[in-house]
């Protein structure tokens, strides 16, 4: 089966070479990969693929970076001669047309339990929202957004430590397990296998920006650590000192015992050797373990600290 592989950003990347392993194995021919088009990124600024862009080119597949999948679009599609459409965080979606290209019809991998969390940002959402678990979907391709049928799921059970960047990379790896697996029984059947409809009330979830990653610091402490974990690597948690804009890399709630009544939210408040550096939030304390004022390098709170030793007793905002 020839399969078009639809896909922009790193978490893709193992699903992409899962269907590479399995080329090799003659289960499957990469006909192309269809991606976003180059954008300016790093110090100079230039023109650079996105990271799906980079890895197929480097797999000796012809790439496609359209800016809209329309009529000249679907014309270079159907000459690759796919069969099967794969799609993982490529970000756009799939109309009726661009979905009649493939004989076999299109898949997509979403990670989460569908349909709790459809749209962009489901890792964020999971842990933000402080859930026991969330997990990876791979489902029909529908013409309503992460809506149709599951063709495989699984599981995973978070600790309340994740990052978006630690859950994303696992979310990956079993993302590709699961593509292996649907492959290998569609390459056996001629089709895809026959799905389950979602069940329960779907939640969507919105796009990241820049601006959700300031912190207020009227919230609380539990849910200031979630919003730290759900933004890194980006767009990262900021707050200012100052003039100065400051990066929270790391913390958590505090647990040790409170060191002070009365204190406004924002108001660092001393430090602990074992939690790091004390801020007071609107419910509870928050210990900031990492920090990076902008333009230096991200510090260790005691390294931090030797550089900014007036930061005790002032107030973030």
């Amino acid at each position: 089966m020839r399969v078009l592989f639809a896909g922009t950003s790193g978490i893709a990347l193992p699903s992409l070479r899962a269907l590479a392993a399995l080329e090799r194995e003659g289960l499957c021919r990469l006909a192309g990969a269809l991606t976003k088009a180059d954008s300016a990124r790093g110090r100079h600024g230039g023109a650079e693929p996105t990271e799906i862009g980079a890895a197929a080119a480097e797999l000796g597949l012809q790439v496609l970076k359209p800016g809209k999948l329309d009529a000249p679009v679907r014309e270079a599609v159907l000459a690759l001669k796919p069969e099967l459409l794969v799609s993982f965080a490529y970000g756009k979606i799939f109309g009726p047309k661009f979905l009649s290209l493939f004989s076999l019809g299109g898949i997509n991998i979403h990670p989460s339990l569908l349909p709790l969390y459809r749209g962009a940002a489901p890792i964020q959402a999971a842990i933000l929202a402080g859930d026991g678990e969330t997990g990876i979907c791979v489902q029909r391709l529908a013409t309503e957004m992460d809506a149709g049928d599951i063709l495989e799921q699984e599981r995973i059970p978070l600790s309340g430590r994740e990052t978006a960047a630690s859950l994303s990379a696992l979310a990956a790896g079993k993302g590709a397990e699961l593509l292996s697996r649907l492959i290998r029984r569609t390459g056996a059947a001629g089709q895809l296998p026959p799905g389950e409809a979602q069940r329960g009330e779907a939640v969507y979830c919105s796009p990241i920006t820049r601006e959700m990653g300031r912190i207020d610091w009227q919230e609380g402490a539990v849910e200031i650590d979630r919003k730290i974990r759900a933004f890194t690597p980006w767009p990262l948690c900021l707050t200012r000192h100052g003039e100065a804009e400051l990066s929270i890399l790391e913390g958590r709630p505090y647990g040790g015992s409170d060191p002070a009544e009365g204190k406004e939210p924002g108001e660092v408040l001393g430090t602990d050797k074992d939690w790091g550096i004390l801020i007071q939030t609107g419910n509870g304390i928050f210990a900031a373990e990492r920090l990076q004022y902008r333009t230096k390098k991200p510090l260790d709170w005691r390294s931090f600290l030797n550089g900014a030793r007036d930061f005790i007793g002032t107030r973030l905002i």
